[in-house]
């Protein structure tokens, strides 16, 4: 199979560049493809802006999502863009590893989401039925996709009445937002907590279940979110009244609830 594995963290020294390394290790060991996109290491340009846009003319206001879908069909994107669109297409299996930072990921990986999920490429893109490809289809349909990310909180914390929220909904953004929305069928987050207080006779046992998951990530079941263009939502994107009766919040697109 082939991985991407989207990395972003400062320090490869760190309990995260560790597992990184660990989990590329132990793929390309079986067998599997590996690619690694070190957004550190290659000093990704995170800032969205008009510099995305080389043939755009400059005297034009810029509404970005606008100018990205004309820059794809026209195939007037930066070289940085389309290398990590070529990346997801080829890969199978999608990770984006990082430290969780103020409850989100760190802004060198947001401003890889912001500039290479670009209209044209995954969003806007139309379905042959009518509407958009989007939650559930897409463009990226047939992948599989995780989110790997170590956290200085307790697990405790991260629970449903802990006081950092429940960790489903903090990452809801991201499973449901960009991988489900693109097509991505969604694994259940990794999740490493306290890291900074972990024993290094412990490591070894952590890195273990982070490449199990990996090597599972094709027969893992996935979560069940709702697919827009499959009944469960009004025309106006709204779970029917008579679904998930009750339920409200992240919970009420996730198949099963009650």
């Amino acid at each position: 199979m082939n991985y991407l594995i989207v990395y972003a963290h400062p320090d490869p020294r760190s309990l995260n560049g560790s597992l990184k390394d660990r989990a590329v290790q132990a793929l390309t060991a079986r067998g599997h493809q590996v690619r690694v996109s070190d957004l550190y290491a290659m000093q990704f340009k995170a800032v969205a802006d008009a510099g995305d846009f080389p043939a755009r003319d400059p005297a034009q206001r810029l509404v970005y999502h606008r100018a990205q879908g004309e820059a794809y069909a026209a195939s007037a994107q930066c070289d940085d863009i389309y290398e990590e669109q070529e990346k997801l297409l080829w890969a199978d299996v999608v990770v984006l590893q990082f430290p969780l930072w103020w409850f989100t990921v760190p802004a060198i990986l947001k401003g890889w989401l912001d500039r290479v999920m670009a209209h044209g490429f995954v969003i806007g893109v139309p379905r042959e039925a009518g509407g958009w490809a989007r939650y559930g289809e897409g463009r990226l349909a047939g992948r599989r996709a995780m989110l790997a990310l170590t956290t200085g909180g307790r697990e405790q914390q991260f629970l449903s009445r802990g006081i950092n929220g429940d960790i489903s909904d903090l990452l809801f953004h991201i499973n449901h937002g960009v991988f489900h929305y693109t097509g991505m069928a969604v694994l259940e987050p990794f999740v490493a907590y306290r890291t900074a207080r972990l024993p290094e006779r412990l490591f070894d046992e952590l890195a273990d279940r982070y490449v199990a998951r990996l090597l599972n990530a094709m027969t893992d079941t996935p979560i069940r979110f709702r697919s827009e263009n499959g009944g469960d939502y009004t025309p106006d994107g709204i779970v029917r009244d008579d679904i998930a009766s009750g339920v409200e919040g992240f919970a009420a697109h996730r198949l099963g609830s009650t």
